[in-house]
Order: C-alpha cells, then structure tokens, then sequence
C-alpha cells in the first residue's frame, strides 16, 4: 500500500505540474509519449537477483524490488485518473460541471479489480500468464488514451485565464489544503489500521485484507458519484455514536469476539471513509483546481501509509495506529458538514475529558493487576460507565474529541483480553506477547499461537500445544522405527523453541526464522526456557527459509519439519511444488517431511496432497482433533499433521497405526508452483482446527 501511495503521489505531482505549465492539447502529445516509454518496461516481473539480505525490518528491499519489477508502469498509470478529468473537463462547459464523476468510476474499477482478482484471475491464470494478459491490457490502454489525445486535439485549447491551473493554485487556499491533507491521512491511516487489526488480532480468515480496503474504496465511489446515495451531515452526526461502539470494542478485547468485531469494524471504518470522503467532495474545486485538490489528497494518502507501514512499527509495541487515527477523526468531526459543528470552548470541555481520562487510567491500571484479566464480557462491564460518559459528549465536538481521547488511548496501552501481559514486541512481521495465565506461559502473534510452556519445573521441559508427546509429532518423535534414524532435523518456524525438546543425544536441530525478533524471545530464559535446557547446540538461521535452505548441504537432514505461520496460512512459497523439491533435495535418502497443517479455514491437505501425488511421494495424515478436558488442561492443542516420505517404508510403523491414516484426495486437485497459487477451492469452514 505504501508503494501505491507514494508512486500516487508521484503521478498526481507529475500531473498537476503538466497542468500549471502547458495546455490540454500539450499534456495529450506528453501522455501518448510517456505510455510508449513505458512498453520498454513490460513485460512487468520481479527481479530474481534481487534477494533479500538478512535484515530485521526489509521494508527498503521490499520497495526497491517492486520499483525495480512494476514502478514504471504503474507510475504512468498513476497519472491518468486527474489527467483525464481535465482533458474531459476542458471539452465542452457542460463536462467541465463534472468531471469528478470519472473519478468515481475509477474507483469502481478498482474495485471491481480488487474482487475479481482472487475471484477469476488467479484462480485460473499462473502468474506468467497474468503478466502477458496485462501487457496486452496495456496496449489497449495505450490504444485508448491515443483516441482519446486525438479527440482533444480538435478541442479548442481554452483561453489561458479559464483553462490553467495557476488560477486555481490562487483559488485555494492554504488552509482548504491542510484540510483536504488531513481528511485523506486520516481515511487512509485508519484502513490500514483496520486491516492490520483484523489481520493481527483477529483469528486468521482468508483473505479478510480485502474488505478494509473496499470500504475504502467504495466510500470514495458513492461520494464522488453524480449523485451521492447518502447526506453528508447526517452521516458526519451521527459518527460519534459509532465511535462509541469502536471504544467498547477496543476496550472489551477484539480477540475474543471476532464475529460480532468484524462487522463493526467495517461498519466504523464505512462511516470514518464516507465522512472524511464526503468532507473531500463537498469541498472540492471547480475542475480547474481538480489537479491541485488531488495532489493535496495523495500527499495526505501518502502520509498515513508511511505512518502506519513504517513508522508506527518501529516506534510502538502494539497496534496503537488505530486508536491514534480514531482520536484524529473525532477532532476532524469539529470541522466537518455544511453546518457550523464548533461552539465556543468553556472550562468544562476540558475539565471533564480529563477526569474520565483519570477514571479511565486508573480503572485500566486495577484491572491489568487484577485476576480477572482475559475476560472481554468484564471488561466492557467495568469501563460502561466511562463509555456512556463520552458518549453523552457528543452535543459538543471538541468536548467529544478529548473525552475520546481520554477513554480510547489509555486503554489501549493495556492488553487485558490476553491475560498477563510480559512482553510485548512488535517487528515487520507482527505483534508478539508472551503472556502468563495460571501455570503456563504462551507466545502469541494475535490469536496464533506460537508455543506453551509449564511454569512447573517439572515439565518445564514438555512440549506442549501443538507439539505435545501423545500428539502426532510426538507420536513421530517416539516411533523406535523412525526414531533411530533422525540425527539432524531442520524445522521451519522457531516460535518458543518447543521442538528442541526432543532432542536427546547425537540429534541435532537447526530452526530456519524470519524474524529476528522471535530468535530474541525464545532465547531469552526470562520468558522460556526451551533452548537453553533441551538442546545447548541447536542452531538457529535468520531469513527466509527457502533462501536459506539452498545453501544447506545436500541430503543433511533426516527430517523437514514446516511450522511456519503467517496471517491466514503457510507462507506460499512454502508448499509449492518447487518448495517440496528443495526439500527433497536437502532430505536424506529415508528422510521425512512433516507439516503442521492446523487451520481453521484453510484445507491445506488438498494443496501438500496434490503435490505429493504429481511428485510421486507416499502421504498419511493423523487428524488430533478430539481433545478431551484432561489433555487440554494440561496444555495440549489440537493438531493436524502431515507427513511425505519416497516410500511407503519410510513410515511404514505409523502408518500401520489406526490413527494415521492414507490421504484421500479429490480428482483434479490443483498443484500449487511458484507460478500458480489460490485459495478457490481450499476454503473450508470450521472443520480443520485453527491454531490456537
């Protein structure tokens, strides 16, 4: 998204200098030469040279790779949405009333994309193909904008003191400006926002990205619409009562009410957009400032996507953004509608938001220190008193901004819904916690978990969750069969380090994590204490483990084992079918692959499956599914698991086992490659247990 914004930025700059310099009729001629320029460039791709260096936070190589693969033409793209609008403006007086409504059809496109992508597009076409169905869609473009120039060149420039920008630059004021900036920061801080909440804090549902960013999109379709379905002061009223709901839900602990959550979420960040946006049309220029008044919108875009994407990372230790761009949207509030919202400030619009902002700090304080911590129902009953009280603000903006301030940022420096709070840590990759609750302590990425310890020194060294020793990985570890056999063992995903315990004499492990910061938790004794007493000598790698597995020796390790988790699935590029390959290549001749495939939504046995079968590999599967209290009390998760091997006899002991069984699969089960990959078809509700 940032790289979006910024390239935005860049093409609405470039257009709105070609506005205040030449005419139409010249920018035409500019047009048609820059999208021929950019044919050099197709067709578009990634470097395959450009690997990532070991590096804690690679937004900079992230940026430069997509610069290097797709900037170009993007760039150029980015420049016709207020280049078009003027051309169609400059056409005839009648257009020229409304050239903005093209602004809301390409937000329609937009949007139309953003569906059909996962929809259609990659469900049927690998990226190769992808890439080629592009080029060609360019060269329509490239036909298109030509008629389009051509059309204009029979269009009488206008005169200079009606047709150019520098009129306008004049007619906008340096406050309408900061205005416009503002209104589009705060839209744009608070989808990402959003997205990154629902993303991190939320269960893992595929594809859930998709839905902030079409609200987004949608609001700006229906405000910039020839005739907007909606009336911008009633929605700009009746905002705090929504912001209200958002307070509630932030305070009571999203994790644990993700159906009811995600509803309101989207409904909040509709309304935020729809007012913000709406602020943003009712206030836009005639169409000889359109340039200007888009520039002014990108800037701000821009600005809350850098805010959010790179410095809210490096300088919070949760996901504070969202809270901050609600304050933000609160105060906007004052200065927002037809009708004139600000009133005279007296003593008591400061005095009250401070005293619930005490109330609220202290309540916060007792009740992170109190035992009923991690119960979201008691956190909502606790704070409704301070939640009613900001509301009844709502008569009075800048009292109902403070008083919002002073009830959603102090609770939200605490994390109630997730127990006892140790740690909290934020890197590129997410937001970990380890957290204490009764006898055993977790490490978290949002609701996934990623490793349970004892706190009993006598089972400080148990594997527990996923990892358990009556589960299907232990079940692999104690097989005498297989057993004997495993001496150097290579695992995907570090988490706490629980797989270390089973080490024993003459077994090796070497962990393969992205993320330095995970490294940093598990290995400190303060938190867990895996690696330090179940195996002094495992080795632990730092970045991507398909990169870092092809300098492995070959046929090194007895046993692959991918644990690795991110958002809603495996990393894809972690169960492609060039993925397996490599992992074959570093497997010993008997050597086994195993897969913790635990999810709630997604049937990952189809996918590793398909792929076992067109590579000719043996496949059994253990579902560890039906827990009883006993062994959850004692820590125990439930699991599925999955195991490849060149022959049946490599797992010949399991698989005589009743609780292993073959893996059955659909015909014409897709086979994911690097090239081809969707969730069409893998989607299951409810059936394989999550991971937590």
């Amino acid at each position: 998204m940032v790289f979006y914004q910024v390239l935005l930025l860049a093409g609405y700059a470039y257009a709105h200098e070609l506005a205040k310099r030449f005419t139409p009729r010249r920018t035409a001629l500019l047009q048609v030469l820059i999208v021929f320029a950019a044919l050099a460039a197709l067709p578009i791709h990634l470097s395959q040279t450009l690997n990532p260096t070991l590096m804690a936070n690679p937004t900079l190589w992230l940026l430069a790779l997509l610069a290097m693969g797709i900037g170009l033409p993007f760039l150029i793209l980015t420049t016709y949405s207020s280049t078009l609008q003027r051309w169609y403006a400059s056409t005839s007086p009648g257009s020229a009333r409304q050239p903005y409504v093209l602004y809301s059809a390409s937000n329609l496109g937009s949007l139309i994309g953003l569906f059909s992508y996962p929809a259609l597009i990659e469900r049927h076409l690998g990226l190769t193909a992808q890439s080629r169905l592009w080029e060609w869609g360019y060269l329509v473009l490239l036909v298109l904008t030509v008629c389009c120039a051509l059309t204009l060149w029979f269009v009488p420039d206008p005169k200079p003191s009606h047709g150019t920008t520098t009129d306008a630059c004049a007619y906008v004021t340096r406050l309408q400006e900061i205005k416009w900036l503002a209104l589009a920061f705060i839209s744009s801080s608070l989808m990402l926002g959003v997205t990154t909440t629902l993303t991190t804090e939320l269960p893992p549902i595929p594809l859930l990205w998709v839905l902030p960013l079409a609200v987004y999109l949608l609001s700006f379709v229906l405000v910039f619409a020839r005739k907007p379905i909606t009336y911008h002061d009633t929605v700009v009223e009746k905002l705090p009562i929504l912001l209200v709901v958002m307070a509630f839900l932030i305070i009571s602990g999203t994790v644990s009410l993700p159906i009811f959550s995600i509803p309101f979420y989207l409904i909040v960040l509709f309304a935020a957009c729809m007012a913000c946006h709406g602020e943003l049309a009712r206030t836009r220029p005639p169409a000889r400032g359109l340039t200007h008044f888009y520039l002014s919108v990108a800037i701000g875009g821009a600005l809350g996507g850098l805010f959010n994407a790179i410095v809210a990372p490096l300088i919070f230790k949760s996901v504070v953004e969202l809270p901050l761009a609600l304050i933000l949207l609160a105060v906007a509030i004052c200065y927002m509608g037809s009708r004139k919202r600000t009133q005279p400030a007296n003593r008591w619009d400061f005095i009250l938001p401070v005293s619930l902002g005490l109330v609220v700090m202290i309540l916060s304080t007792w009740w992170t220190s109190s035992h009923l911590t991690g119960r979201p129902a008691m956190n909502a009953v606790v704070f409704i008193g301070p939640i009613f009280l900001c509301l009844s603000f709502a008569g009075r903006p800048l009292r109902f901004a403070l008083g919002f301030a002073s009830l959603v940022l102090p609770s939200s420096l605490y994390s109630s819904a997730y127990g006892h709070v140790l740690l909290a840590e934020r890197s590129f990759f997410g937001v970990y916690r380890v957290t204490q609750n009764g006898e055993y302590r977790q490490l978290s990425n949002g609701s996934t978990i990623h490793g349970i310890q004892s706190l009993d020194p006598n089972r400080a060294r148990e594997p527990l969750s996923y990892y358990y020793k009556t589960g299907p990985i232990g079940q692999v570890f104690s097989t005498a069969s297989i057993r004997e056999h495993l001496r150097e063992i290579a695992v995907i995903g570090l988490g706490a380090g629980s797989l270390a315990c089973y080490a024993e004499s003459g077994r090796h492990f070497t962990f393969y994590e992205i993320d330095p910061a995970v490294e940093t938790i598990a290995r400190n004794p303060a938190y867990f204490t895996f690696l330090r007493d179940c195996s002094r000598e495992t080795r632990i790698v730092i970045g991507d483990a398909r990169l870092s597995l092809e300098d492995a020796p070959a046929h090194k390790y007895d046993m692959v084992v991918a644990d690795a988790f991110s958002s809603d699935t495996v990393p894809v590029h972690l169960v492609t079918r060039e993925a397996i390959e490599l992992y074959l290549a570093k497997l010993a001749d008997h050597g086994l692959l195993a897969f913790n495939i635990s999810n709630r939504y997604l049937d990952l046995r189809r996918v590793l499956g398909a792929i076992a079968q067109s590579a000719g590999l043996e496949c059994i599967i253990r579902d560890d599914t039906a827990l009883d209290n006993y062994e959850q009390s004692r820590g125990k998760t439930a699991s599925v698991w999955l195991l490849m091997a060149r022959t049946r006899a490599d797992f010949a002991t399991l698989a005589a086992e009743p609780n292993w069984r073959n893996l059955q699969l659909r015909p014409g089960s897709p086979v994911w490659t690097d090239d081809y990959s969707t969730l069409a078809g893998i989607i299951h509700w409810g059936v394989i247990p999550h991971r937590n």
